[in-house]
């Protein structure tokens, strides 16, 4: 379809897939953009503290460049990163002469959205993987290897100790403890506020004319309607019908549910969080994981093992999460049955088993001092996975006047300052004419292998089969 400047664009979902659309296409000349969500991320400002349950409303993200061979994800995280730094100084500087304009949750406490700490990326064994030999090759091809430490490499260590990254390169002390540290440390990587960056993105977006409506059931929308004229409706649960030019589905671990012919390209899923809260009373372990001195941690990946865990957030908090088996939860949606998250408003905020007593190993063996003070909540993360977990931004096969906008696959958010440039070329026809538009196009697979979409209602990841830990189970 050909859009104008006037087009009414409608975006359903102000998470980091609809948040980067909507600021792209204002900041292209798109003039009628409206982002619909059921929950009101404005005045709360994504704080997961204040009720906002959503994969983007999270205290923290991975920013990360190392992707193994798929160097086209490398290259768009390095151009993200430039996007990071500038927000920063943005923030500073609006802080330094109109701090009331600030949204709520950047008025007080780090007033910073991406913190370069560092990411290292721990092997659970004696050997460095296939991947990781390859990401340390993509990094020389694209000149940045210098910023990688790897902790078996001498003259990698002798820079980590003149540039000031020595004291992260064995934070959990396995060479000392175990006899054996595979790890790569690399420096220009760390993690976003994960909120706080969700309500920049939304006061930028609000500034260049976006307009938003979050709402319980304004702004809950039910169905997307292509069948009475070739115009969109998005119908919301207060009844009214919104007609536009074109509709962009970015709805998250939602989206599967609002466009059931995305079943078997998209599933919702959830990863298994958990949070442990230092003690106020505890300076040496404040200072022991705070960003300056303990940097974003892998551990195990692709070797089974699959946890990941950040530096404590300015409130002391340390959140670590389990990766290797994604859960699904099935409900009937249109005649299908198809993976949903649980309710937005559901009590349920315990994880299964075997996720927890990954974390648990990860913290026995690798953070034993953490052990003693006990678990503080635990929660499922909802998301979007693809099959080949490359994100989804197409026309919806049928209905050319609605897009999709999805598959996240756990680590979309790095890309929220710069994923909208590439949508809003996909969106304008052009995305045959990019690599981005090819790798993220409508697709289909005929692997017998497929990220575990091929699984189904049937697999054994299903959330009804699983053993939910309680909090006896916390304990160490």
């Amino acid at each position: 379809m050909a859009l104008n400047p006037d087009s009414k664009i409608l975006i359903v979902g102000s998470g980091v897939f609809g948040l980067s659309t909507a600021l792209w296409l204002a900041r292209s000349g798109y003039r009628r953009v409206t982002v619909f969500d059921m929950q009101d991320t404005g005045s709360s400002g994504y704080d997961p503290g204040a009720g906002i349950k959503s994969a983007s409303a999270d205290i923290n993200k991975i920013i990360r460049f190392s992707y193994g061979s798929e160097i086209e994800y490398q290259r768009l995280a390095s151009q993200a990163a430039e996007i990071w730094e500038e927000w920063n100084q943005e923030i500073a500087s609006l802080a330094e002469v109109k701090e009331e304009e600030l949204p709520g949750v950047l008025r007080s406490g780090e007033r910073k959205v991406w913190n370069k700490c560092g990411f290292l990326r721990m092997g659970a064994g004696s050997e460095f993987t296939d991947i990781e030999l390859q990401t340390l090759k993509n990094m020389e091809k694209e000149g940045i290897r210098d910023t990688q430490f790897k902790s078996d490499d001498p003259a990698d260590v002798e820079r980590a100790q003149r540039s000031g990254w020595a004291h992260k390169l064995d934070v959990c002390r396995r060479q000392e403890r175990f006899g054996v540290h595979k790890a790569v440390l690399d420096s220009s990587a760390g993690f976003t506020v994960a909120y706080k960056a969700c309500a920049w993105a939304q006061y930028l977006a609000r500034k260049a004319g976006v307009e938003f409506i979050l709402h319980l059931t304004k702004g809950k929308v039910i169905d997307v309607d292509t069948t009475a004229t070739h115009t969109p409706i998005v119908r919301t649960a207060d009844g009214v019908a919104h007609e536009g030019d074109l509709v962009v589905v970015a709805g998250g671990g939602w989206t599967a549910g609002l466009l059931p012919e995305a079943d078997g390209l998209i599933e919702t899923t959830a990863g298994s969080v958990i949070t442990i809260q230092l003690p106020k009373d505890r300076p040496d372990l404040w200072d022991r994981f705070s960003p300056e001195n303990f940097p974003v941690i892998t551990w195990g990946m692709y070797e089974g093992k699959d946890i990941y865990s950040f530096p404590r957030d300015e409130n002391g908090v340390i959140k670590i999460g389990f990766r290797k088996t994604k859960w699904t939860n099935y409900g009937d949606v249109a005649g299908k049955r198809i993976s949903v998250p649980k309710a937005v408003h559901s009590d349920e905020t315990n994880i299964p088993v075997p996720a927890l007593e990954g974390i648990k190993e990860y913290i026995s063996l690798n953070l034993p001092e953490l052990a003693e003070l006990g678990l503080s909540s635990t929660w499922l993360c909802w998301y979007t996975d693809s099959i080949d977990n490359s994100f989804v931004v197409d026309f919806v096969p049928g209905r050319p006047c609605v897009a999709i906008c999805s598959g996240g696959s756990g680590h979309g958010f790095k890309f929220l300052p710069i994923l909208g440039r590439e949508v809003v070329k996909i969106l304008e026809g052009k995305g045959s004419q990019t690599v981005y538009g090819q790798m993220w196009k409508w697709r289909a697979s005929t692997t017998n292998e497929r990220n575990g979409l091929e699984e189904g209602e049937k697999g054994l990841r299903v959330l009804e089969k699983q053993q939910m830990a309680s909090r006896e189970d916390w304990v160490f």
